[in-house]
């Protein structure tokens, strides 16, 4: 099956690897003209490469594809203005962009510095709308566009060491879920993508906090190994990366023309839409302002009931309103 991207242009950032790449080469593979985007950073955002993004420009022209290199560093106006008007200057115009460029600075938030807070930002948040903004206005004017914009299960749920990398992909949701509505009625749609593969973000993680994740229940953490050389091998292919470009690609296509504002956990084989925030899922209720011992009564007894605390203190630590467990008999 190819073609369902005929005549399409898509410009995809931080296609150079993982994710990115493999978005790239399987749009290339549908009929796409594609530009690639990547400056070619470490992991943290340091250093820069063109190789990355020229080499999957090769890969996509070696199978008779169409692609053109961008370097842009997204994090300023300019860099993501850059990255679109490649896509007009090269190929006359612009159907579809994914977002997917992202560093990380894990840090405890008691360690985190300004800095490694900025640049995260940055990038990862602010280099979505340095993109999004120009392509807005273009699809905005032709009446037609998907935007695919990557979120993370550290800004959904959240992961230890991650306030920076979590409030931005938390930032994203936010900015999805408005631009969706901002752009719908001009048939553009916006939507998100919360992956679960293995990366060179993820091979960044220190062991001690995929443990610590993986004990808390966290999905993509990373807990213990696979019992043999084979269970192993078939769970590291499902964590590939690849894994999670078709359902990006599907959301390009003419027929997603009604999926608009919704965010999407995609892992292995697993595609699940996830509930938006609002309405809340549990309420309490009264005609009337609550007073302070009702609260006291029902946030626990209702509210809260069955939700876990997703980092616990432990059992030996002595916690004011704590209640005192009864002695072992």
């Amino acid at each position: 099956m190819a073609g369902l991207l005929d005549g399409k242009v898509v410009a995809m950032t931080g296609a150079g690897r993982g994710i990115g790449r493999e978005c790239a080469l399987l749009a290339a593979s549908e009929g796409a003209r594609v530009v690639v985007n990547d400056p070619g950073v470490n992991p943290d955002g340091s250093g820069h490469d063109d190789g990355p993004a020229a080499q999957v420009v090769s890969e996509i022209k070696a199978k008779g594809g169409t692609a053109v290199a961008n370097f842009a560093d997204v994090s300023s106006m300019e860099g993501g203005e850059s990255i679109i008007r490649t896509a007009l200057d090269t190929y006359g115009r612009l159907d579809g962009l994914i977002n997917l460029a992202a560093i990380l600075r894990d840090r405890m938030v008691f360690n985190l510095t300004e800095e490694e807070w900025d640049d995260v930002i940055r990038v990862d948040l602010k280099g979505h709308f340095t993109t999004l903004k120009p392509a807005a206005v273009v699809m905005r004017q032709q009446r037609y566009g998907r935007i695919v914009n990557y979120s993370s299960v550290s800004g959904l749920q959240g992961n230890s060491g991650q306030a920076n990398y979590g409030a931005a992909k938390a930032g994203i949701a936010g900015l999805t879920r408005v631009a969706a509505r901002d752009l719908g009625r001009y048939g553009v749609t916006v939507n998100c993508i919360a992956p679960g593969a293995s990366t060179r973000l993820t091979a960044t993680v220190p062991q001690a906090s995929r443990e610590l994740r993986a004990s808390r229940g966290i999905a993509g953490a990373g807990g213990a190994a696979p019992a043999n050389a084979a269970a192993e091998a078939a769970a590291a292919a499902m964590r590939g990366p690849d894994m999670v470009a078709p359902m990006t690609i599907y959301l390009l296509l003419d027929e997603a023309w009604n999926i608009n504002g919704r965010i999407f956990q995609v892992a292995g084989g697993h595609v699940g839409l996830l509930q938006d925030m609002y309405p809340p899922f549990k309420n309490i209720y009264k005609d009337g302002k609550w007073t302070l011992d009702e609260l006291r009564a029902l946030v626990p007894a209702q509210l809260m009931a069955g939700v876990v605390n997703p980092a616990p203190p432990p059992a030996d630590l002595d916690i004011p309103g704590r209640p005192v467990a009864a002695p072992a008999t």
